[in-house]
């Protein structure tokens, strides 16, 4: 996977030196005469670096260097210039080009101008992967049979590009083991971008997978690059990817098999080197028979699967959860943690955990910071778990027995969202975040449920 450089200068003398000496150092290069052309191999190309020079017809240099900067704030631009001066190199820099060079070149200076522009990019955007991976919890606790099994999976399938589709209930951790293939495979060092296709209007799917062009719709106000692009090179988590519409399940299939796409309102094709990983918690053969989910595509996604079990078939791992998190959530921060005693362990175990890792993860935070006790007992426990939800594994399916199949989907649902609403102190903002979902789509369930939050 070369690293691209794009030459822009109206010398075919300049471009073809240019391209030869970087080709021979191991990058693919792509050439433009002038600053028009140049933009438009941008829009077209997925681009490491630019060389660009400052005297161009039709859009002179700093000009389409601005522009550059606007669309792609990322893309280290080299300037070289015949006519250099210190105002011209200072003006260059303000409008954000990585370095500047004057005419004639040193061939030795530009391969190193170049290949310092391309690593401290990458650098940048690793930063960028590593504040956003710390924000979630990385690593895949247990010890049991179940996650012993998903390990070697992945020592197994890593190493590949094979696509991966991961199944299991909501908040069993399924984007923590996309992320530790991610972080095992030979792509580690580039991106992990994740799209959470259930949280996505139908309307925007198309947008926020492929990009836009400017003027695509009435509120493309610029050109947008989408996830696929994003994710060149590294990793596509598709998160909950059986909510997505059938008219863009049907052009993502494309893009899987083909590794090409088109931006919404764009007629230039674009071509990726992505890995896709994808993940649902619905039963996807029964999304097929329903003709909600395309088989085909489910072929292409599912050629290694792994399954990541509920919390309830694998409770010999609560101990060592509730321990890492009692440490993650201890309260005070700079106190020792607290400890959950035997019988309050037991207690937690009779639980259901409807929502898995995540609802233990929040239940842990809660207790440490509602309780005064440094050992937590059962009955503190049961006291937090509370009231319905906190009833023994068998009971809990009890208020659900005479009901339809739509209605006890639907009464789960407020009853889920009044907990998360609890657990968020009734913010709108944070009770979304936890559910997965749109703020505007929480509004949409709380008047159809009929759902009072008190401010």
């Amino acid at each position: 996977m070369a690293d691209r450089v794009l030459v822009i200068d109206d010398e075919k003398g300049i471009r073809e030196v240019l391209e030869a000496i970087l080709t021979d150092e191991g990058y693919a290069v792509t050439a433009a005469e002038d600053g028009i052309q140049g933009l438009a191999r941008l829009s077209q190309e997925v681009v490491d670096a630019v060389i660009l020079d400052v005297w161009l017809p039709n859009k002179g240099g700093i000009d389409v260097l601005k522009e550059i900067k606007e669309t792609y704030p990322g893309m280290p631009v080299v300037i070289i210039s015949g006519h250099g001066n210190i105002d011209l190199a200072v003006k260059a820099v303000k409008a954000g080009a990585f370095d500047f060079l004057e005419k004639p070149l040193s061939l030795e200076k530009v391969l190193t101008v170049v290949r310092n522009a391309i690593e401290l990019a990458q650098l940048k955007t690793e930063n960028r992967m590593l504040k956003s991976s710390m924000q979630t919890e990385l690593q895949m606790l247990g010890e049991g049979s179940a996650m012993e099994r998903i390990r070697e999976i992945i020592r197994q399938s890593a190493a590949s590009d094979s696509r991966i589709l991961i199944s299991g209930e909501n908040g069993t951790g399924k984007e923590l083991v996309a992320r530790e293939v991610h972080r095992q495979s030979r792509r580690a060092h580039w991106p992990f971008v994740e799209v959470n296709c259930a949280a996505i209007p139908d309307t925007l799917i198309e947008s926020e997978l492929f990009g836009h062009e400017k003027g695509a719709f009435t509120s493309a106000v610029s050109q947008r690059k989408g996830k696929f692009e994003l994710a060149d090179r590294g990793t596509l988590f598709l998160d909950e990817v059986a909510d997505m519409s059938l008219p863009a399940q049907s052009k993502v299939l494309r893009a899987v098999q083909q590794m090409e796409f088109e931006r919404v309102g764009g007629e230039q094709t674009l071509q990726v080197d992505v890995r896709v990983i994808a993940a649902t918690n619905k039963d996807i053969r029964a999304e097929i028979e329903a003709g909600r989910f395309r088989e085909d595509l489910y072929f292409r996604l599912n050629v290694i699967p792994i399954h990541v079990p509920p919390l309830r078939e694998r409770l010999e791992d609560l101990p060592l959860l509730v321990e890492y998190f009692m440490k993650l959530h201890r309260y005070p921060p700079d106190g020792p943690p607290r400890r959950v005693t035997e019988d309050g362990l037991e207690r937690m175990k009779e639980y259901d955990w409807p929502g898995n890792i995540r609802e233990l993860k929040n239940f842990v935070e809660r207790i440490n910071i509602m309780s005064d006790n440094e050992e937590i007992d059962a009955e503190v426990i049961g006291r937090h778990l509370g009231g319905e939800r906190s009833q023994p594994k068998g009971e809990v399916l009890e208020s659900f027995r005479d009901m339809g199949l739509n209605e006890a989907k639907e009464s789960f649902e407020r009853r889920y969202i009044e907990m998360k609403l609890a657990e968020q102190g009734n913010n709108i903002s944070r009770t979304a975040e936890a559910l997965g979902i749109y703020p505007s789509n929480l509004h949409g369930k709380l008047r159809k449920y009929g759902i009072k939050v008190e401010r």
